[in-house]
């Protein structure tokens, strides 16, 4: 995907999910470049918007482990062969804000987007993860910590927006705006306490791209994973089970 493409995808996707497009794009081998994921290491808030994604060919920082239990959960360079891994901060071009829908039932899925899963969250930490496996493939993921009553909250409302949201919604940040197009549930296995997962399409300023969400309550931790792919428009994507499988396991050692 060229630049330009690229930064259409930040009002496309007015979110997270731009976490990790630099490195996955078909410019360049996916090797010798890691992804610019939103928000610095162990962030517990900071502007909504979309992730850096410089060109650098020297790669990003990668992400770091230590720090707090969530810091300690998040996914860092070396847990997963094939992939990318890393943190850096918040793309200067993103826009600013937390994305708002323009129906008030679908508000929880333009929430998914922002920085936190949603306002209730007490601290988020984000990465970006870009595959070297399968070309334009890139993944942002993030852990929440919650009370476990808010944490099961925001299960049950992802769960009601995906069912009253099928014909679609807009959502603006920063005076950007973007559609998402065809909600739907899909079938995703997760060994988590509960989840709920969805694939749409959103659409804005000429481009379209296939989405695929992912979010899993464990404990009073969630788990919130997206995936796109920045090959095309019609490449669908889907998380990939091993990162789903391998962040919930250091969710699990963690705590």
């Amino acid at each position: 995907m060229r630049m330009k493409a690229r930064a259409t995808l930040v009002a496309l996707v007015p979110a997270l999910l731009f976490a990790a497009v630099g490195c996955s794009s078909t410019d360049a081998p996916a090797t010798g470049r890691s992804p610019d994921p939103k928000g610095s290491e162990g962030s517990a808030g900071g502007a909504p918007g979309a992730p850096a994604a410089s060109p650098d060919p020297a790669g990003s920082a990668p992400a770091k482990a230590g720090g707090t239990q969530l810091e300690r959960s998040a996914l860092t360079q070396g847990d997963l062969a094939g992939y990318q891994i890393s943190a850096q901060g918040k793309n200067p071009n993103a826009p600013d804000g937390q994305p708002q829908a323009d129906k008030k039932a679908c508000q929880p899925l333009a929430d998914i987007m922002g920085d936190k899963p949603d306002p209730a969250a007490r601290e988020t930490v984000n990465r970006g993860i870009g595959s070297q496996k399968q070309m334009g493939l890139a993944v942002s993921a993030s852990v929440s910590s919650y009370s476990e009553a808010d944490a099961k909250a925001l299960i049950a409302r992802l769960k009601a927006a995906v069912a009253a949201c099928g014909a679609g919604f807009t959502a603006t940040v920063d005076k950007q705006t973007g559609s998402y197009r065809e909600v739907r549930t899909a079938d995703y296995r997760t060994s988590g306490d509960e989840s709920v997962s969805w694939t749409t399409t959103a659409a804005g300023q000429g481009v379209s791209a296939q989405v695929h969400l992912v979010v899993v309550r464990e404990g009073d931790t969630v788990v919130r994973l997206m995936a796109l792919n920045v090959a095309g428009g019609q490449q669908k994507a889907l998380v990939p089970q091993e990162v789903t499988d391998k962040q919930l396991e250091k969710v699990r050692k963690a705590g």
